[in-house]
């Protein structure tokens, strides 16, 4: 555990791995881990879509369309009761099923320490209950097949969520490729940035670099936290290559986790740390947004 100092905040990164279609059993077992933090009073991160085998892998099975919730689900009911135990935040993604027939999301409930749902406000200050991916996949790259885009609608937008800890945004797994998604959670004042994955493939050595260099392009703490090892759904085989970690605003790495074990990482953030790095390094002084706008306009 790092030494605390200014504003003390114990960030829990829980690196699951492989689980099987019991939900109950998934969710037990993820509970189980958490716990052997041995800590409260903390900010629990789970990775993407924990509590479910990740079934995204080429199969456009409408099948599995029956595994989603509904925001008061299973796992989102979980998250509730580990947050009121631990007295916590816990960042809890799930499988979503919209509130309009035929939609559904890959999404990420923030549950407080009274195990309440906390609501996000997105860039234009409108409410929302849950984080919905943003940048949702879908590629071939050999023998890899993802196709997520035949089950999630994208979401609407970057949310921040005020908890008792810090002010957080949070990002999943391909929207952290999108360096814009990052600078839209810090500009509107996130301190902490949970970005949770399922991922596997052959950019595993960028990984924990990614999340040092956010951290710091950014001047936020990063809580990374992924799958890891092998599973299998319906025949088809994934290796998630698991380096949960934790980095501060100086694109240090606080904590890091192994690429084949189960794991929980902890690490005290001093979030003064974000004001005392920004006053060193200027670039939000010398930020030229007006030079930018080619990021939004259309290819000529």
């Amino acid at each position: 555990m790092i030494a605390p100092q200014g504003r003390p905040v114990t960030a829990v990164a829980v690196q699951t791995g492989p689980v099987s279609g019991d939900l109950d059993e998934n969710l037990r077992a993820a509970g189980k881990l958490a716990r052997s933090a041995s800590v409260r009073q903390a900010l629990f991160v789970f990775p993407e879509l924990f509590s479910r085998p990740f079934w995204c892998l080429g199969m456009s099975d409408p099948r599995y369309l029956s595994w989603a919730e509904p925001v008061t689900g299973p796992t989102v009911s979980f998250a509730a009761e580990l947050a009121a135990d631990l007295e916590s935040v816990v960042v809890a993604p799930f499988f979503e099923r919209g509130a309009v027939a035929g939609e559904h999301f890959n999404s990420v409930a923030v549950v407080g320490p009274d195990g309440r749902l906390l609501r996000g406000r997105l860039p234009d200050e409108s409410p929302v209950g849950v984080y919905r991916k943003n940048a949702v996949s879908a590629y071939r790259w050999g023998e890899a097949v993802n196709d997520e885009k035949y089950y999630f609608k994208p979401g609407s937008g970057f949310a921040i969520f005020d908890t008792p800890l810090a002010r957080i945004g949070v990002l999943i797994c391909l929207d952290r490729w999108f360096p814009e998604a990052w600078r839209v959670l810090a500009l509107r004042g996130a301190e902490v940035i949970c970005v949770v994955n399922a991922s596997a493939g052959d950019v595993d050595a960028l990984f924990v670099p990614m999340m040092q260099v956010s951290a710091a392009q950014n001047i936020v703490f990063t809580v990374a936290v992924n799958r890891v090892g092998d599973e299998e759904v319906a025949g088809r085989h994934a290796t998630y290559y698991g380096q949960s970690c934790i980095a501060d605003p100086a694109g240090k790495v606080l904590a890091q986790a192994s690429r084949d074990t189960l794991e929980v990482l902890a690490a005290s953030l001093d979030l003064d740390q974000v004001v005392e790095v920004r006053q060193r390094r200027t670039m939000y002084r010398d930020r030229r947004p007006e030079l930018y706008a080619a990021i939004t306009e259309a290819p000529r």
